[in-house]
C-alpha cells in the first residue's frame, strides 16, 4: 500500500519550502530549507542538492532523515520519517534534470546546478497540525489570521519599515 496519499502529494506539490533534519556524525542535529522537495512516486520523496553539503554529508554518514512541510496559512502539514539514498551522476539524478526542466520557472533557472539528489523512502508520514485548532479554531479562520500577518509584514517589507518581521 502506498505511503503518500494524494493529499501529501499534493502538499509537496504545492508548497515550495519544506525542512530536512539530518544528524552530523558528531551527533548534533541539522536542520535544512530544502526548496526542490517532490513526490518521486508513492513511497518516496526527494529533494536536489543545489547548496547543501552539510546535509549530504550528514546523509552520506547516517541515512536517517525528517521532512517537515507545512503550509504557512493553514499551519497544516506533514512529516515524513525515512532513510535517503544519494543519487549522483546516474539515471535518478538526470531524470530529476529533466523533470525540474518542465517545472515551474525557479525549478527550471536550478535544474542545471543539481550535483546530486537525495531520494528518500518514506517509512513513516504523519499529519502536523498547529496548536492553533486546539480552541476550535477553523481552518478559514486560521487562514484568516496568517493570510493578514504575512499582508502585513509584506506591506512593512514594501515601506522599508525597520520594525519588519523577518
Amino acid at each position: 500500500m502506498p505511503i503518500l496519499t494524494p493529499e501529501m502529494q499534493q502538499a509537496l506539490a504545492e508548497q515550495r519550502l519544506i525542512f530536512a533534519a539530518t544528524v552530523g556524525p558528531d551527533g548534533i542535529p541539522n536542520l535544512s530549507p530544502k526548496g526542490t522537495a517532490m513526490a518521486w512516486d508513492d513511497d518516496h520523496i526527494l529533494f536536489a542538492d543545489l547548496a547543501s553539503p552539510g546535509t549530504m554529508a550528514n546523509l552520506a554518514a547516517n541515512p536517517a532523515i525528517e521532512l517537515n512541510i507545512v503550509n504557512p496559512f493553514s499551519r497544516r502539514g506533514y512529516r515524513f520519517k525515512g532513510t535517503a539514498a544519494i543519487h549522483q551522476d546516474d539515471d535518478i539524478h538526470q531524470a530529476v534534470i529533466t523533470r525540474m526542466r518542465s517545472g515551474t520557472p525557479s525549478l527550471q533557472r536550478l535544474a542545471d546546478q543539481v550535483r546530486a539528489v537525495a531520494l528518500v523512502k518514506v517509512e513513516q508520514a504523519l499529519p502536523l497540525i498547529s496548536p492553533g485548532y486546539w480552541n476550535g479554531a477553523t481552518e478559514t479562520e486560521m487562514r484568516q489570521e496568517w493570510e493578514s500577518y504575512w499582508q502585513t509584514a509584506n506591506a512593512q517589507w514594501r515601506a522599508g519599515s525597520p520594525d519588519r518581521p523577518l
